[in-house]
């Protein structure tokens, strides 16, 4: 088996990592596991591996010549420490960092979690400024009789919008 890095020596150093239900397997041979870091768990970085094993066109590249304007702090530094040095290192690094996320999570958005409760009133909030755009429109199209059955299920869901009495 072949050193997925140099893509020349035999592997000696085999690494897995399951991330999101799928496994990941990385091959090194001698050299290239010491000059990432792996013989040395100290100098080790996942972020290394996922942001440049596999994948020799970006390994070929001066992947660590890249460096933020503000701070300096450069996309080695990024590989080696997994932590930027600022705030515009996010905008500085986004191609690396949109790949690094792409293969640690799910995706690149954070969706979050909303309680219940709050959902369901963003949801009937949402529902009355619809009707009362639809019911705006029926006004002013002097359709009264449409405009009425808007007005009644507006104050059916700005019912349900009050806060319960406890």
């Amino acid at each position: 088996m072949q050193c997925d890095v140099c893509k020349k020596k035999p592997a000696t150093v085999f690494l897995t990592q399951i991330l999101g239900g799928k496994i990941q397997k990385v091959n090194l041979c001698e050299s290239c596991s010491k000059e990432k870091g792996v013989a040395d768990p100290t100098g080790f970085a996942l972020t290394d591996l996922l942001l440049g094993v596999g994948n020799s066109d970006e390994v070929a590249s001066p992947v660590g010549s890249a460096r933020c304007p503000v701070c300096g702090f450069s996309q080695a530094e990024l590989k080696k420490t997994g932590r930027l040095g600022c705030s515009a290192c996010y905008d500085a690094f986004e191609e690396a960092l949109g790949s690094l996320l792409k293969a640690m999570h799910k995706g690149t958005a954070h969706h979050g979690k909303v309680p219940a409760r709050a959902m369901r009133s963003h949801e009937l909030s949402r529902q009355v400024e619809a009707l009362q755009d639809s019911l705006a429109k029926a006004v002013g199209d002097e359709n009264y009789e449409s405009a009425a059955s808007l007005r009644d299920q507006i104050r059916q869901l700005e019912l349900g919008l009050q806060p319960e009495n406890g």
